[in-house]
């Protein structure tokens, strides 16, 4: 533990050396050892995201938090540029992408050990990740929803044609082969797609040392009324097209971080990386919220249903809250009336209202049915999850695990776990030594269950919100 400490205060005078900064200032003598101190500290925030930055001062919404200068961003030009064997060897494999040729080049650093520039970098980036592309076929299972497997099964199956891909290229680098192979691939494309930050002259994005560090925000309202500050005697126009959070300030030259609300001192500093469902965020990032304003979910609609509207598939939905999307309503109550009455009524259900009582009876009585439709076909109830859930927040201790997912009504899954990594049933579960795989499916397996656990309450939420509407016309 000391032995990293001591590492990561050598990482973060070696970002100071390269120029990032806390503070909105020039001249940060009093911290020139650290490129943290003015407004920020690393820490640990166990029940949010574990390691982030959090607020050394009270810190005013909009307010400069973090600076990184071009030269200190390690994107596909700054590693191929300095290096004419890499330089050349990117150029005759032009057809591969720039998020595949911003992997090689990652790997490639890798390989260099402690000779590459950004050895004090590449250190301290996770060793593992838990995205939907890293899941195995157990953890894809269990995540129950046909969509949500889908989703996976194609995030793993475009990994690794985007690593067969760019495997000739690899081979003209003469890279060691630990790095050639599938595993060293998914996690430096799952480094570069949780941990990249959006510039605009690379789709690929960059990887910003210390900016990489802030936790995940769900986005809020807008920036309208905040109030206009001045940093270094320059007014910040808050309503010019940068991004909310920051981005890449070409007149600084440098990616500009900024508080995107009102932290007090000890206060989790968030970053939002956009708009995300926690589906898409277990897809790019690898981990979910608990409570997420963005998320949705989509159920099985009858053919007539999407005919019935000009509205796309994507917008036929239902909320985190479990209320219907505004499409989705809209769709269901065309569907809901007479071929020979559409017409005359489509522009009421366009704009949101209702079409007569009998209509909207039909309407929720419909999705009340196929929610608790789809609710009863999965294969585990909320009660077993819920009690699942508890049992792999104690994954660190095997046997209280068991004791806990004993409660649930079947223990097939345990028994699923076991034989997906070739564990035999034990005479006793004491018996059992989990290796580092399993413990990492563990953590996965986690992920999956909080994923279904929150699609089934959505739909929980969705039925009461119909039975609530049906109840209001009795009334």
């Amino acid at each position: 533990m000391e032995q990293e400490q001591e590492s990561f205060e050598s990482f973060l005078t070696w970002t100071s050396q390269l120029g990032i900064s806390d503070s909105s200032t020039t001249n940060q003598s009093q911290h020139s050892h650290s490129s943290l101190g003015h407004s920020l500290r690393v820490s640990i925030f166990p029940n949010f995201g574990g390691r982030g930055l959090g607020a050394v001062r009270n810190l005013r919404r909009g307010e400069l938090i973090l600076k990184v200068p071009k030269s200190a961003l390690m994107t596909t030009n700054s590693v191929v540029m300095e290096d004419k064997k890499l330089f050349l060897a990117v150029n005759r494999h032009s057809s591969l992408s720039s998020v595949q040729i911003l992997t090689v080049c990652l790997l490639y650093e890798v390989g260099k050990g402690k000779t590459s520039r950004w050895h004090p970098y590449l250190v301290h980036i996770p060793q593992s990740y838990d995205l939907l592309a890293m899941f195995g076929e157990f953890e894809k299972q269990a995540l129950q929803v046909d969509e949500a497997m889908w989703v996976t099964e194609k995030a793993v199956q475009k990994a690794k044609l985007e690593w067969q891909e760019a495997h000739a290229l690899m081979e003209d680098l003469m890279f060691k082969p630990q790095l050639l192979t599938f595993k060293a691939w998914i996690w430096a494309a799952a480094t570069i797609s949780s941990r990249t930050l959006h510039i605009p002259w690379d789709e690929a994005g960059c990887l910003c040392p210390i900016g990489d560090l802030f936790n995940y925000d769900a986005p809020g309202e807008d920036l309208s009324g905040i109030e206009d500050i001045v940093v270094d005697g320059e007014q910040i126009d808050f309503h010019s097209q940068r991004l909310t959070d920051g981005g890449f300030d070409v007149d600084a030259n440098a990616y500009c971080l900024y508080a995107r609300e009102n932290y007090k001192k000890g206060d989790q500093v968030l970053l939002c990386y956009g708009t995300y469902t926690n589906l898409e965020l277990l897809e790019h990032y690898g981990f979910l919220l608990q409570e997420n304003s963005n998320d949705k979910i989509f159920i099985p609609l009858e053919p007539a249903m999407y005919t019935s509207t000009s509205w796309s598939k994507e917008s036929l939905y239902i909320h985190h809250n479990g209320k219907p999307s505004f499409a989705l309503l809209a769709a269901l109550r065309l569907w809901a009336t007479p071929h020979n009455k559409r017409r005359s009524v489509g522009h009421l259900a366009y704009s949101g209202f209702q079409l007569s009582t009998a209509n909207e009876t039909i309407v929720m009585k419909w999705l009340s049915k196929t929610c608790d439709t789809v609710l009863k076909k999965l294969p585990t109830s909320i009660e077993d999850d819920t009690i699942l859930v508890n049992a792999l927040d104690s994954n660190q201790n095997f046997i209280a695990f068991i004791e806990i997912a004993k409660r649930m009504s079947s223990m097939n899954e345990v028994y699923n776990f076991l034989e997906a990594h070739n564990i035999s049933e034990p005479h006793s579960f004491s018996d059992i030594i989990l290796s580092k795989r399993a413990r990492r499916s563990i953590d996965r397996w986690r992920l999956a269950v909080l994923w279904r656990l929150r699609y089934k309450k959505v739909l929980v939420e969705c039925i009461s919100y119909c039975n609530e509407i049906l109840d209001s016309f009795m009334r």
